[in-house]
């Protein structure tokens, strides 16, 4: 694997030739490097929180139906562990959703048992669980109907997958979990399930099952291969009083050698379309037969287009998607017909919606929405994308860069698989991509206002300072310049400004509240604040003002006829500190509600409007005053927002009629005062809050989420929206004004650059501002399939292609790095490669390219070849260290006389089945084997002992003469030699390691687990030390491809998160985790909260959330241990105030200190 390592300076110094007295050769070459006494920041290493930072992408199956309601068509995607349910609406799917499985599922079919008017969704996972599943419409939420274990004690689980399908009349429910059995589950009459049992299966090597539809009695049908790979079908039918099968109606043998896949056809044609490379064949009871030729191709993916199963989608491996046409007389199928259609992504499952709308789901892409329109375009498809869905899965690689110098990393992976390759650009939070911006020091508040009040579009720019007012206005150059609004004061700061009916515009200031003309821009009415007052705080909507004049004093005017006129006056009994009268309502112009901070009380309360009562007084407790209130609605849901002046923020549900609180939350979003502001984009409305830590606020599936802007320090914001810049905010900043645009509302932020070929190795090398990776193109023709291999360059930039590097016929990159050498300032890429030839099971060939990088190309300095495969380097002390198939060797870099260097060899370890990943640190390395879990290796440097050194110089000195004293040369010989100190014996097939720190490593293995084993540096015994203690074992559930050190988010010193390391890692799934290593205290704080969650959050389908983290392979199943998941931990923010109140109570803290510290760890992803 293509390792980034920090570069290391030093290794062994060169040591003069001629010395008569030796010199003291430092403590570490004459012994092995000693271990470090534990620090406080090793032992936090044995204490991980496991934690997505971006949830799985891939799709592995979808199915539709009426699942939320009789007359809602849904769409249902599985993500290995998650499920999304989504509604068909005329303007697209919609999300209702999405929620974590406590296991990897294996299938998912929708079914409507007798008496019921709506599906019902079965779930069986990976682990034999199964669970069935019924929404409750009142609750929004899901039941539980059934669940249950289907595991045996004996039987070899299937090689091809598990297959779990339902009888169409809803009889039983088949799954083949192991070879040679078959398990029933049954309904009764009520549609309950009944206890499972298994029937014997002839067939061992089975391909797929299916259920044929119109039969009287249950019916399968089996593909499956004989022991000389001749492929059949065979029917049963299932005898639920026997518990057996019966012989079927009918079998097809000798069927195309790369059947595959079948598609039972709905009553009343029947019978099965079996689906194979080179043909697809038509069977039923009927002795129909019926077959066609296609294109060689392998087609796993398939969705029904018509409920009477005459036509059907096929996705081929290559991303083409065919019609299958059953052409049809009555009840009789007469032939078939096979239509390209165009390109998708490579499908792993397709879903036909509605009107030529079809959901395409990609393991290797992303996935698509795509329309079939009847009417081919210009290059002959008939397909057209709506909407894309991105997938970074399967992650095989990636790299952690801090390409905008801000601190804060951002992940490149190598994505996708095949055509649908590509490199993603992963960082947290939104950016704004500046458009404009100008020196404005002391910006003190900041609006936007239309021309007119139906105008799209915002015209000027209100800019305010402590002692006047500017205004800016889009020329007809489409620049802003500086401009007069006669009507407004320019001589005072403006404290509110807006647009508002009848073509008027509002100015608020200390001493007035001005009404002017758009078109004139002309006074057209004032109110005056009244004798010895002055205006504090103000917020205004189209037609209201609300204003506080000191000393607890609120005016509320309204707009009448081009006229101010104060409707009300209240005396409260505190000084107010903040307002706000945004309308939420289903009246855009007029709020009914007022919210207003308090100092004093610090409260917030709720005022009905127009006559000012009092309707609901919130308690915020502590010392620190509300400094901004915000009314708004959010994805239909009405909340009230209060930011405090220490950076936190309280959200409450809103009820608009009885103006009643509830859903009291308090999150951190900075440590200095916020201010609260709506802004629209892509049609959506979002807040924006405006502190030293800047956030967005959104809403998802009916959830507050917050989101970090990639800006240091915001002052004042206001929505822009121009025809020059539309979509677009204002920004102050300390000592600038500018204008930008601002990314998809979304906690991560990807960008694609599709490659078109699939990239296997990334590699950073900052000092070249560039990127290399490893990649293949898959040519196929008529005749062959082949492989390309490349090495390429990008500018980290802007990722425009620089140099490619073509490998030789059958040699593919294994790995690569940035590294440098000893006596040597250059920066160099190592690739490490393999020759992988036909007849070979292991390659026993393979080279080591070293390149530099001058002018922007890819310069071949040095070539070594190696006895193998090179699966991973190292940049090792100035050296670089090789895992070649069973060997790590060390190379030297040495200069020859004619001033090229070559890899010299200079020691090396057998002893590895397959050495595939490999880290260092110091003079130790970690190995991760293909069988034989993690070893420590360590390199040693040795010199002759000072007594051989001393006789060896008596007995020459004896033999020379005093003469030739001058002559004699003493020198000290170096030896090095890698060792092995210390491994794990347990039996883990590794798929990548990384050390936490000196004394802990933590790998991930192919069950989907991941494990952390500490050196015994203290032990007593060689035995003992010579054994890496398992210290930490977790099932994760995703298969790891790669850890890096690295941080996705800003590490703020102040912060109490902004000390612990991390460690990301990237997986087949799209998933993008952090590790985090936590001081104990904090872990067994944690780990309690952790234990009180599952009693209180319920696993979907009451799946077992202890039994899915316990570490589970095919040797052993044990209780997660020193993990923490990092997932239910922060569910816990997600949970009622109530439920809250329950958990904080058996923790023993109070809810905002464990809303506190729980929303300290979201910061750390």
């Amino acid at each position: 694997m293509a390792d980034r390592i920090e570069k290391k300076n030093g290794g062994s110094q060169a040591l003069p030739l001629f010395r008569l007295r030796p010199p003291s050769p430092s403590f570490s070459h004459l012994v092995e490097p000693s271990s470090q006494w534990h620090t406080a920041a090793a032992e936090m290493s044995v204490w991980n929180y496991v934690v997505t930072a971006h949830k799985p992408t891939s799709v592995s199956h979808s199915c539709i139906g009426n699942f939320t309601s009789p007359n809602q068509l849904n769409l249902i995607i599985a993500k290995c562990t998650r499920i999304e349910i989504h509604l068909l609406t005329p303007q697209g799917l919609q999300p209702m959703l999405d929620v974590p499985i406590y296991g990897r599922i294996a299938t998912i079919e929708l079914f409507q048992p007798h008496n019921e008017t709506q599906d019902f969704l079965f779930i069986a996972t990976e682990r034999y669980k199964f669970c069935v599943l019924q929404w409750d419409a009142e609750k929004s939420e899901l039941l539980t109907r059934a669940m249950g274990d289907v595991s045996d004690r004996i039987g070899r689980p299937t090689d091809n997958g598990q297959i779990g399908i339902i009888d169409p009349d809803c009889r039983l429910i088949g799954l083949h979990l192991y070879d040679g059995l078959f398990k029933v589950i049954p309904f009764d009459n009520k549609g309950q399930l009944k206890e499972a049992f298994n029937i014997r299966l002839e067939e061992l090597q089975v391909l797929d099952i299916k259920f044929l539809h119109g039969c009287v009695k249950p019916t399968i049908v089996v593909l499956y291969q004989d022991n000389k790979d001749a492929r059949h079908v065979k029917t049963y039918e299932v005898a639920l009083k026997d518990k057996d099968f019966v012989e079927g109606p009918w079998s097809q043998n000798n069927l195309d050698n790369g059947a595959g896949l079948l598609i039972p056809v709905p009553a009343p044609l029947g019978g099965v379309i079996i689906i194979g490379e080179e043909t697809i064949v038509y069977c039923n009871a009927n002795a129909t037969f019926k077959a066609i030729p296609i294109k060689q191709s392998i087609i796993r993916a398939y969705g029904r287009v018509d409920p009477d199963g005459s036509r059907y989608l096929l996705g081929d491996n290559t991303g083409t998607l065919h019609l299958l046409v059953l052409t049809h007389e009555r009840e009789r199928v007469t032939g078939l017909k096979v239509e390209y259609l165009g390109e998708t992504s490579i499908a792993s499952s397709i879903s036909y919606l509605d009107n030529g709308v079809v959901y395409v789901g990609s393991r290797f892409g992303d996935s698509q929405l795509i329309k079939l329109n009847l009417q081919a375009d210009a290059s002959g498809s008939f397909v057209e994308l709506l909407e894309r869905y991105v997938n970074l899965g399967p992650i095989v690689d990636f790299c952690v860069v801090d390409l905008d110098r801000q601190g804060q990393g951002q992940v490149v992976t190598c994505s996708g698989a095949f055509k649908d390759g590509s490199l993603r650009v992963v960082r947290n939070g939104i950016g704004i991509n500046e458009q404009a911006s100008v020196e404005l020091q002391g910006i003190k508040g900041l609006w936007s206002l239309k021309s007119s009040f139906n105008d799209p579009y915002d015209m000027y720019l209100v800019v305010s300072f402590i002692s006047e007012t500017r205004f800016l206005a889009m020329n007809m150059e489409d620049e802003l310049e500086e401009t007069e609004i006669e009507g407004f004061d320019a001589q005072t700061q403006t404290l509110f400004c807006q647009n508002a009916i009848n073509d008027l515009l509002i100015q608020v200031t200390a001493n007035s509240v001005r009404l002017v003309s758009c078109t004139s821009r002309e006074l057209v009415d004032r109110w005056n604040a009244p004798a010895g007052f002055s205006v504090n705080v103000a917020s205004a909507n189209a037609s209201q003002v609300l204003l506080a004049t000191g000393g607890g004093h609120l005016v509320y005017l309204e707009i009448k006829e081009a006229k101010l006129v104060e409707v009300k006056h209240a005396q409260l009994e505190h000084e107010i500190s903040c307002l706000d009268l945004n309308p939420i309502g289903e009246n855009p112009h007029f709020s009914s509600l007022a919210a207003v901070g308090m100092w004093t009380d610090i409260s917030v309360r709720i005022f009905s409007l127009p006559d000012l009562e009092l309707i609901r007084k919130e308690n915020l407790g502590g010392e620190i005053v509300p400094r901004s209130v915000l009314l708004c609605t959010l994805e239909g849901v009405m909340y009230l927002l209060c930011a405090l002046g220490d950076g936190n923020l309280f959200s409450f549900l809103l009820n608009a009629c009885t103006g009643e609180l509830t859903d009291r939350k308090k999150v951190s979003l900075g440590t200095q005062p916020i201010s609260l502001r709506t802004f629209s984009s892509k049609g959506t409305t979002h807040v924006f809050a405006s502190s030293d830590r800047p956030t967005v606020i959104y809403s998802s599936n009916k959830k507050l989420l917050y989101s970090n802007v990639n800006l240091k320090e915001v002052n004042h914001m206001c929505r822009f929206n121009t025809a020059a810049f539309p979509d677009s905010l204002a920004i102050a900043k300390e000592s600038e004004l500018s204008i930008g645009t601002i990314d998809d509302i979304q906690k991560l932020h990807i960008r694609t650059i599709p490659l078109n070929e699939q990239a296997r190795r990334i590699c950073h090398q900052e000092q070249s501002k560039t990127l290399a990776f490893c990649s293949f193109k898959y040519n196929q023709t008529s005749m062959e399939e082949s492989e390309t291999h490349f090495i390429r360059l990008l500018d980290h930039q802007t990722f425009e292609f620089l140099s490619t590097y073509p490998l030789d016929q059958y040699e593919c990159g294994c790995s690569i790095i940035s590294c440098s050498f000893s006596d040597d300032n250059n920066v160099y890429y190592c690739v490490g490669t393999a020759y992988v030839l036909p007849e070979e099971n292991e390659p026993t060939k393979g080279r080591i390219l070293v390149f530099a990088v001058e002018d922007g190309r890819l310069q071949l300095i040095v070539e070594k070849e190696t006895k193998g495969a090179v699966y991973s380097l190292n940049a090792f002390n100035g050296k670089l260290l090789a895992a070649i198939n069973q060997k790590i060797q060390l190379y030297k870099w040495m200069l020859r006389e004619d001033g090229s260097h070559e890899l010299q060899s200079e020691c090396g370890h057998h002893g590895h089945i397959l050495a595939l990943y490999t880290q260092t640190r110091g003079d130790f390395i970690v190995v991760g084997d293909l069988m034989k879990s993690i070893s420590l290796l360590v390199y040693k440097v040795a010199f002759n002992s000072l007594l051989d050194t001393l006789q060896q110089f008596y007995f020459l000195f004896q033999s020379l003469h005093w003469a030739n004293y001058h002559c004699f040369s003493f020198g000290q010989h170096e030896e090095s030699a890698i060792e092995e100190r210390a491994r794990d014996y347990n039996a883990n097939w590794m798929t990548a390691v990384e050390m936490l720190d000196d004394e802990i490593y933590i790998g991930a293995e192919n069950s989907y687990n991941l494990l952390t084993v500490r050196k015994n540096s203290d032990a007593a015994t060689d035995d003992e030390r010579a054994r890496l203690e398992v210290v930490g074992e977790y099932h994760l559930g995703e298969f790891v491809n790669k850890f890096r050190h690295g941080s996705l988010v800003m590490r703020l010193p102040d912060s109490e998160m902004g000390q612990i390391p991390t460690v990301i890692f990237g997986t087949i799934n799209g998933v993008i985790g952090i590790i985090a290593s936590l001081p104990h205290d904090q872990y067994v704080f944690l780990e309690k909260l952790q234990s009180s969650l599952v009693k209180f959050i319920k696993g979907v389908g009451n799946l077992s959330h202890e039994q899915w983290r316990s570490f589970h392979n095919d040797k052993k199943t044990v209780e997660a241990r020193n993990f923490l998941d990092g997932d239910l931990i922060e569910s816990f923010l997600d949970l009622s105030r109530s439920k809250m109140e329950e958990v904080a109570k058996v923790v023993g803290v109070s809810v905002e200190e464990l809303s506190r510290r729980v929303e300290e760890l979201t910061r750390l992803h």
